[in-house]
């Protein structure tokens, strides 16, 4: 079983920054895929971000340039640096982590961007 804990979320103008964290509790931590997801109300949830064990990463198009995901396999932790928000950016952001067929999610954290 793998635990996964974000945090980073809040309230923030559009044009800032803000950067989540994922901390995962999981053996093995680099063999995993990782990833974010958001979901905004009425809409359904969609991939923003993943990063193979590897280092391979790719993105959404409407968050391409702006948004990096990166990990750091010692700490077992994922980040999203998210910069140049916009509001459309607003949903509740999920941590996840797959492998072999399974898959992980987190509690999710929102985020908020305002006008």
């Amino acid at each position: 079983q793998v635990q996964l804990v974000e945090s980073g979320g809040g309230l923030v103008q559009a044009g800032g920054s803000l950067r989540l964290s994922c901390a995962a509790s999981a053996s093995f931590f680099n063999s995993y895929n990782m990833g974010w997801y958001r979901q905004a109300p009425g809409n359904q949830r969609e991939m923003v971000a993943r990063m193979d064990g590897g280092g391979g990463s790719n993105y959404a198009d409407s968050v391409k340039g702006r948004f990096t995901i990166s990990r750091d396999n010692a700490k077992h932790t994922v980040y999203l640096q998210m910069n140049s928000l916009k509001p459309e950016d607003t949903a509740v952001y999920y941590c996840t982590a797959d492998r072999w067929c399974r898959d992980y999610w987190g509690q999710g954290t929102q985020v908020t961007v305002s006008s």
